[in-house]
């Protein structure tokens, strides 16, 4: 038994390697998987499609063809598995190399052109079933990490500033209950490195252990195993040496060796390495704010929203009659709100406090939650109704919007609404929020609410517009049902 200890002035961890995976067994695993299923997948495809042609041969070559492909394009490569849609990409980019590989070599051998039609039509079959495996492989690869297996080890290596900054990100959507340091997307956080070790108390708080300076990290890596990754948060310390040295030694160990981005909040999908006078530079696409990027969205906004006006009009005329008999008042509460580029709008809500609540408004200013902001948010806030308590426990006060998604004014999904007094306090950088409309739900609506730090709700919103997709609005509006049925953060 191999004792190897990691010293530092605060700390000292003692391990070995009895409890700990010396091969990333779940890794290999699912490669098998994969390319089982993906020869399956072509031979199915094959059969179909190509035995009606009589192309006998070539139904006995496409599944090793398939898989040579994909293997190619990186379709089997570790580093994608479990999250990122490249994986995905790469499926179908092999699907567009298969029919063009197999008409060179069916013209030019065999001259034979009912070979290159029939593979045109093999391969979007071969991809749609790889496809769906490996959505069901990578759904079934999440739900072993939330059982605790088959996670990756890591050790973050930075100074202790940037590295707090790291860990608030990767620690941001851990699942409730679980152990400290453990990140979302299979991956431990087992220990930190740090380039200024005597700052070590910035990281404390996130109850991660501090296993020294930087020359602590190749010791690290072997006591932790070989499925131990490295990340690295660059800074005027860790130079380019520095850096070729740690990914030697993590590389030996047979680990992945990782680089942090200089800033967070960016999207995968807007990175890519581009060579130039060959250095590799990482180029960081623009956000997308053209009105023509975004015109699905807007198609949608208001489809979405007549459809949904339809069907909830039975529900919305009960809650409108509930409000009206519960207190004094309209059934609808109007506010000038600020929308795209600051162009004001009034937005319509159910009522769901008195008719006085604005006057007194003054004498709660004590009891602000959101005191660190502009947001100005009142546990039990005695100004609420009864009625109006249950509407935003459920967010049922938010459906008359629906009308001003209609309208153009907002969109399903955006930042909060702000008012204009709050707009008046913005900094140049919250600005950016203006440059979409305000939506019904958001990042900020399906993270926490009101229970957010005004700056983490800025810091969502800014996300969202710097790395907004149809795919994220996806990913919101899927969040968005257990965030209403949770009710976290709703007064």
């Amino acid at each position: 038994m191999t004792v190897l200890p990691v010293t530092h002035e605060r700390h000292r961890v003692e391990s070995t390697h009895v409890d700990l995976p010396l091969r990333p067994w779940w890794r290999r695993r699912h490669q098998l998987a994969l390319l089982a299923a993906d020869s399956a997948a072509a031979g199915l495809a094959a059969l179909f499609v190509l035995r009606a042609g009589g192309h006998w041969p070539a139904v006995a070559a496409l599944p090793p063809a398939w898989a040579a492909v994909l293997h190619a394009h990186g379709g089997y490569a570790r580093g994608p598995l479990g999250s990122g849609t490249e994986v995905y990409r790469r499926v179908l980019r092999g699907a567009l190399v298969l029919p063009a590989l197999a008409a060179v070599l069916g013209w030019g051998l065999g001259r034979d052109p009912d070979l290159m039609y029939e593979m045109i039509l093999a391969a979007p079959v071969a991809a749609g079933l790889s496809l769906g495996v490996r959505y069901a492989l990578r759904r079934r690869l999440r739900g072993h990490w939330a059982r605790g297996r088959g996670r990756t080890t890591a050790v973050l290596v930075g100074p202790s500033a940037g590295v707090a900054e790291l860990l608030a990100a990767l620690l941001r959507d851990r699942l409730p209950g679980a152990p400290p340091g453990s990140v979302l997307q299979g991956m431990d956080i087992a220990g930190v490195c740090l380039t200024d070790p005597v700052n070590a108390a910035e990281v404390d708080r996130y109850d991660v252990q501090v296993l020294g300076g930087v020359d602590e990290v190749p010791g690290a890596i072997r006591m932790f195993g070989e499925a131990t990754a490295v990340v690295v948060l660059p800074s005027a310390e860790i130079d380019a040496p520095l850096l070729r040295r740690l990914a030697w030694s993590t590389a030996a160990a047979g680990g992945d060796f990782l680089i942090a981005p200089a800033f967070g909040d960016v999207a995968a999908s807007r990175l890519e390495v581009r060579p130039v006078g060959g250095v590799p530079l990482i180029h960081v696409r623009a956000p997308r704010m053209s009105r023509l990027s975004r015109l699905p969205k807007e198609l949608a906004d208001r489809l979405v929203a007549a459809v949904l006006l339809l069907l909830l009009s039975p529900l919305m005329c009960g809650v409108a009659l509930a409000v009206r008999l519960g207190s004094k008042g309209p059934a609808l509460f109007r506010q000038v709100r600020v929308g795209l580029h600051g162009k004001q709008f009034t937005m319509l809500k159910f009522r769901t406090m008195r008719p006085d609540a604005e006057a007194r408004r003054a004498e709660l200013a004590h009891a602000n939650h959101n005191s660190d902001g502009l947001l100005f948010k009142v546990r039990d806030d005695p100004r609420v109704t009864r009625i109006g308590a249950t509407l935003r426990r459920y967010s049922l006060d938010e459906l008359p919007q629906l009308f001003n998604v209609l309208s153009g004014r907002m969109s399903l999904i955006g930042p909060r609404p702000p008012l204009p007094e709050e707009v008046a306090g913005y900094t140049h950088e919250v600005r950016r929020r203006l440059l979409v409309k305000p939506g019904l739900t958001g990042l900020w609506q399906v993270s926490g609410r009101s229970d957010l730090p005004w700056e983490e709700a800025v810091r969502l919103d800014l996300a969202y517009v710097d790395n907004w997709s149809l795919r994220l609005d996806a990913e919101i509006l899927l969040r968005t049902g257990p965030a209403v049925v949770r009710g976290t953060g709703a007064y």
